[in-house]
């Protein structure tokens, strides 16, 4: 079953390469088109993301008032994900979903050389050289080596910087949280190092769609916020008919 997933991807790979001749092309329009079918599911990750953020002060008050009473911690931090109907764990099913997918299309590009055949070509509009080696292949202390890396010196990198992205957007200032991702980031970066460069080109391009999602999503959930807040607070107009006041007639004495 595995292996025909697997040669499954491969078949859209190589249809895309049969009309774009190019491999990494056809790396990039496989992502593309993966992105866009799971959108319904990264979609529900990033409203959870989104709501989370939301939260984020209210979490932070109950930490520090009840930081000595772990028990009672627990109790509020639930009551408040109840009260904003929010699941701590739904925004880890989207990942879990998606990630055969992405083990399936990693492995079939650990494999593009033998699948694609003996001799082929497998280059990325000549800028990639070679998709199936990674940086590390390339690197060499010459001048020829030196120059050869550079491009997939810049897969690296961005393939380091995609860890920090989500950080900026949602604005996160959390000490502990900005560590763990900068640890995070260099270890992806060292290995993007070892990586193939066609592996490096798919995470790169899937982190850059994921990026311009999460933005459309943000702007989407902001601009809601923003709707609901004013017809809360917006006054409610009520008119009132007044009566013409009629004079009464004089007595005469």
């Amino acid at each position: 079953m595995w292996t025909w997933f697997k040669d499954l991807i491969f078949a859209i790979i190589e249809w895309f390469y049969s009309f774009t001749g190019d491999w990494g092309m056809a790396i990039i329009l496989i992502t593309l088109l993966i992105r866009i079918l799971l959108y319904p599911i990264t979609r529900k990750q990033f409203h959870s993301s989104y709501k989370m953020q939301k939260m984020q002060p209210r979490l932070n008050e109950i930490k520090e008032k009840y930081a000595d009473d772990k028990q009672r911690l627990q109790e509020e931090q639930m009551k408040l994900y109840a009260e904003a109907k929010f699941n701590p764990l739904s925004g880890c099913l989207p990942m879990l979903l998606q990630m055969p997918i992405f083990i399936a299309l990693y492995q079939v590009l650990l494999e593009l050389q033998q699948r694609a055949g003996e001799g082929a070509a497998v280059t990325f509009y000549g800028l990639i050289p070679d998709l199936t080696v990674g940086p590390r292949n390339v690197f060499s202390f010459t001048p020829e080596g030196m120059l050869a890396v550079v491009p997939y010196l810049i897969l690296v990198v961005l393939f380091g910087v995609s860890m920090l992205i989500p950080l900026i957007i949602n604005k996160t200032r959390e000490r502990q949280q900005l560590i763990m991702t900068g640890v995070m980031a260099l270890m992806m970066i060292w290995f993007g190092w070892m990586a193939p460069a066609g592996v490096l080109l798919y995470w790169d391009v899937s982190s850059l769609i994921g990026v311009g999602q999460q933005v459309a999503s943000r702007k989407l959930l902001e601009r809601k916020d923003a709707l609901e807040e004013e017809v809360e607070i917006k006054p409610v107009k009520v008119e009132v008919d007044r009566k013409e006041r009629k004079n009464r007639p004089k007595k005469t004495k």
